[in-house]
């Protein structure tokens, strides 16, 4: 029977089985390799929670044992079990190993020469922030929403993890297979096929992070989605992020976590087939390179082919992967490394157009109405470096900086008018830089201890295009009797390159937790921006903001060991081209979240359960004057103000984590509704802000691994629903409707562990293969009516030596 226990500063709890179950010899951990440890003299319970996360060592132990006891602490270059004898030295207590890197601590009590376990019927299990090898649909601590390493309860916003074990359960290769099963976020495919947008809370998310670096997600033209294989898990925050992004949208923020040396060799090999030709292989290694372990290094490289439902599409994909970690001394260590990215596909823009007079047409699922020759072509390679010293009392420095290039060529066509097609062609250039430097740690006030980091950093992005073309080739088109393979490519002249838009921003942040009381925490942040935009081609565009202002604030009360209530504010800002008065760019969009949840924590943090209302206030929206004297000084046909107000309401509902020891669960519900409150356009004022959204998503994934006899299997499915979606336009008897109705598509997925070294895994995605659009057209101009997935198949084996 598990019990609730007292909660000892940030010791966490998880129920195992028997003791008797955990039983493994002495040695293995004695054979562990030694660790630099820095911790000062400080409460027991903080200072094994500081031994959990530097080596790594899970520490299980009844929070009774520790409560009001203090540490020496220990420094210096140890094996994990000499360290933490130091730690418990005058405490009474002792440990024993029982488990792979888990140890469980007891009063030190003699009878008959055998010690003696206390009551225990609960045990401890510190989770990390890195996911793989943790089985885990939870992590234990992530930095996206404020910038300090918060767990998910200790976090005053609605955050979720996607983890590596999530990604390997649902086979998902790409970030739209994150954003389909992560809770709140909805992949918008309204731009094009080839231009997927990530939604959440009513607005689209416009930057994408990488170990925490802010870069432009550039949604109206063609892009390059993330390979999986190179990343650990995916940090997702809902609502506005600024103190972490500077500029952007108030949906959220995706954070993308790279995978890092291992202190032990390991390699998987993976490979997996699927329905319509779609195969792919993995090698993934990765280990020390000398004898002492202060030199690590890790490469993935991964390749992707495969074909599609619909006839004559085909895509391929290639990643190349490589970080090496170098501890150049006991609290210093170097982080280097490189990337390359190719991603190539002939279905990039359109869709199928809707009906003359609204509704579809009713083509089948597997129609491309574009041609053989069209394609995509989009290449990345990036480059990132990171230093970090520890200092002492558990102080780091951290200094990092990231440059990554993405060229793209494209050649695509759209139906437009119902029957004619748009062809265009254009090359499109990315440049992106960030410079970071923090410092971070702890501090003790009024005999309690907050923590604290402050940094500052610049990010550049340089965009250009050029060779553009296009045109309508044809018209009348017989979309029932189209063949993409029957047409000759037309005569193409490309235009001239571009002279670059270069986009900076400079910041300088910070951010504190201050433990009020026992049970009350206040987490404060400040962020400062001077953003500025410079098109070398059309100067009279540029603009700047000066010192803009995020703000960020959060209140956490414990209620007891298990559970906290909060309340959170926190703003973002956007810049706006559009000019006003005077001819000056109007103020940027600001977007301000407000919420009030709460959150549960069990097992240790194992399991994370959350619920919040929320409210976003998008205010400054551009609205169009009717008047435009004294827009400037050269006479111009519009004028604008900072007047509009967009407001997004809802509920958040999400479970992660673990059930049992066996079973691992993941799930969410999101309510959200998004209304304009004010605009040029009255009519407007109390319709829904974007009815290509759903209001309503459901979603759930679970593993559960079979015990007894069949200990070696696991079986588990995903379940995705949503509301209706719908477009509208025109009026009188030319107004129009399209839909597509709330749906559901279920999944499952089975596994079996042949080996100790292999492991074959069966998914099915779209079990009952459920026909709906993933986006409706809007329009005869807007022809994305896409559909979703037929029902498919994919064989996973993954090897590891």
């Amino acid at each position: 029977m598990y019990r609730p226990l007292y909660r000892a500063s940030r010791i966490k709890f998880l129920p195992v089985a028997p003791l008797t179950m955990l039983c493994v010899l002495m040695s293995d951990l004695a054979a562990a390799d030694p660790h630099q440890f820095n911790i000062t003299p400080q409460p027991l319970a903080s200072a094994l929670n500081r031994l959990a996360a530097q080596s790594g060592l899970r520490v299980i132990v009844d929070g009774s044992l520790v409560s009001g006891k203090n540490s020496p602490g220990v420094v210096g270059s140890k094996e994990p079990e000499a360290a933490l004898a130091e730690v418990l030295s005058g405490s009474g207590l002792t440990w024993r190993p029982t488990a792979e890197g888990s140890v469980t601590l007891e009063k030190a009590v003699e009878s008959g020469g055998a010690l003696q376990l206390g009551e225990t019927a609960i045990t401890a299990q510190q989770l990390g922030e890195t996911t793989e090898n943790s089985g885990s649909y939870t992590t234990g601590a992530m930095q996206t929403a404020t910038k300090l390493p918060l767990t998910l309860r200790e976090t005053p916003q609605s955050v979720s993890v996607v983890t590596r074990k999530r990604m390997d359960d649902k086979a998902m290769t790409t970030l739209s297979d994150v954003a389909k099963s992560a809770p709140g976020v909805f992949l918008n495919t309204s731009g094009g096929a080839g231009r997927p947008t990530f939604s959440a809370r009513g607005f689209d998310v416009d930057t994408i992070l990488y170990d925490g670096f802010p870069t432009s997600f550039l949604t109206y033209i063609p892009s390059s989605e993330a390979n999986l294989a190179m990343y650990d898990r995916v940090e997702i925050v809902r609502g506005a992020t600024g103190l972490a992004q500077g500029a952007g949208s108030p949906a959220g923020a995706i954070n993308l976590i790279r995978k890092r040396p291992t202190h032990k060799f390991q390699a998987t090999l993976t490979g997996s087939a699927g329905s319509w030709d779609n195969y792919s292989s993995t090698l993934d290694v990765g280990g020390p390179l000398n004898d002492s372990g202060t030199l690590r290094a890790r490469t993935v490289l991964s390749k992707q082919d495969s074909k599609s439902f619909r006839e004559s599409v085909e895509s391929d994909a290639d990643l190349y992967y490589g970080v090496v970690d170098a501890d150049l001394t006991d609290t210093t260590t170097l982080t280097l490394g490189a990337y390359r990215q190719k991603d190539y596909t002939n279905y990039v823009w359109g869709g199928l157009p809707m009906a003359r007079g609204g509704g579809h047409l009713g083509l089948p699922r597997d129609t491309f109405l574009g041609h053989d020759y069209e394609y995509m072509d989009n290449r990345t390679t990036g480059y990132f470096a990171t230093l970090e010293h520890g200092f002492a009392n558990d102080w780091k420095l951290r200094m990092a900086a990231m440059q990554a290039t993405t060229n793209t060529d494209v050649l695509a066509s759209s139906i437009w008018g119902y029957n004619r097609h748009y062809l265009w062609t254009q090359a499109m250039e990315q440049k992106e830089k960030g410079y970071d430097l923090a410092l971070s740690g702890p501090f003790q006030l009024l005999g309690m201890e907050h923590d604290f980091t402050v940094g500052a950093s610049k990010r550049q992005l340089d965009y250009r295009t050029g060779k553009l073309w296009e045109r309508f080739i044809d018209s009348n088109v017989d979309l029932f009797g189209w063949d993409p393979r029957g047409h000759t490519k037309p005569e193409i002249t490309k235009g001239r390159t571009l002279r670059p838009e270069t986009t900076t921003q400079d910041s300088f942040y910070t951010s504190t937790r201050l433990r009020l009381t026992e049970p009350l925490s206040l987490i404060l942040g400040g962020r400062l921006d001077w953003y500025e935009f410079e098109s070398r081609e059309t100067p009279e565009s540029n603009y700047k903001v000066t010192r803009n202002l995020t703000r960020y604030a959060g209140l956490v009360y414990d209620l007891d060991a298990n559970h906290s209530v909060y309340v959170s504010y926190t703003d973002i800002f956007k810049p706006q081209t559009e000019k006003g008065l005077g001819g000056q760019v109007i103020k940027p969009i600001e977007g301000e979240n407000y919420e009030v949840g709460i959150k549960g924590e069990y097992f240790g943090g194992a399991l994370n359960a959350s619920a919040a209302i929320f409210q976003i206030d998008q205010n400054n929206r551009a609205q169009e004057l009717l008047d435009v004297k004294g827009c400037g000084t050269t006479p111009v046909s519009s004028c604008y103000q900072a007047s509009g107000l967009v407001r997004s309401r809802g509920i958040d509902l999400e479970v992660q984590g673990a059930l049992t020891e066996n079973w691992q669960l993941a799930g969410g519900y999101t309510y959200t509704q998004t209304k304009y409150v004010t605009d040029a356009d009255t009519s407007l004022e109390g319709q829904d802000f974007n009815r290509r959204l759903p209001r309503q998503m459901f979603k759930v994934s679970t593993i559960y691994n079979l015990s007894g006899d069949l200990n070696r299997w696991r079986i588990g499915g995903d379940l995705y629903q949503q509301s209706q979606i719908r477009t509208s336009g025109g009026s009188g008897t030319s107004a129009w409707k399209n839909r597509q109705g709330s749906y559901t598509v279920a999944g499952l997925v089975a596994g079996y562990k042949a080996n100790e070294h292999l492991d074959l895994q069966f998914n099915v995605n779209n079990l009952f293969d459920r026909k709906y659009y993933s986006s409706v057209a809007n329009g005869g101009y807007e022809p994305y009516d896409i559909y979703g997935d037929p029902r498919n198949f994919k064989l996973t084996a993954r090897y590891s030596f």
